[in-house]
């Protein structure tokens, strides 16, 4: 294997390091897909806490009687809480080190989720550019697609998001971020 181009860990003297995720606008490559790991498994817990904080009071996600007599025949997961877990799993490498979150698009519910499905994410950058208004920062678009164990997908979604430049140039280029 080559060696890291994107290292995880600055040297801030000899032998002591800190770890320091996630990308600036120079590591964005259209084409670069990312594997997000760990993958992360549902409970009851999940589900229903975050169904509820949500205001989501709908019984198919926590009332166990009510889902056993639906075709899922089990709690269904909210589609709310799919959502936060995959794009979650996404952070540390795509967005840690964000100016912004700029918006999500296209977000499609591929299969359903149950309680006990581990989730896996991966994204692929597809789109990045400077940022007209902000000199010294981009705008980086990317397409996440959620698995389960199985290799269903289960979730896709496109999001954007505004990134600083490592060694940002001209003349109304402010210090580095």
């Amino acid at each position: 294997m080559n060696e890291p181009t994107l290292p995880a860990y600055v040297e801030l003297e000899p032998g002591r390091f800190r770890e320091d995720e996630g990308l600036r606008y120079e590591d964005y490559v259209v084409g670069h897909v990312f594997e997000h790991r760990p993958g992360r498994t549902i409970t009851t817990t999940d589900n229903i806490w975050s169904s509820l904080l949500c205001l989501n009071q709908h019984p198919l996600h926590i009332d166990e009687v009510y889902a056993s007599r639906t075709p899922f025949k089990q709690l269904l997961v909210s589609s709310l809480v799919t959502f936060g877990i995959v794009n979650g799993m996404t952070v540390k490498t795509i967005s840690q080190k964000a100016v912004a979150n700029l918006g999500w698009d296209k977000v499609r519910l591929n299969a359903p989720v149950f309680v006990g499905d581990t989730l896996y994410a991966e994204t692929e950058i597809v789109a990045k550019r400077p940022s007209d208004s902000r000199p010294g920062e981009g705008i980086i678009t990317v397409h996440t697609v959620g698995r389960n164990q199985d290799g269903a997908q289960v979730i896709e979604f496109d999001r954007t998001l505004l990134a600083s430049m490592r060694n940002p140039v001209g003349p109304a280029t402010g210090p580095q971020r």
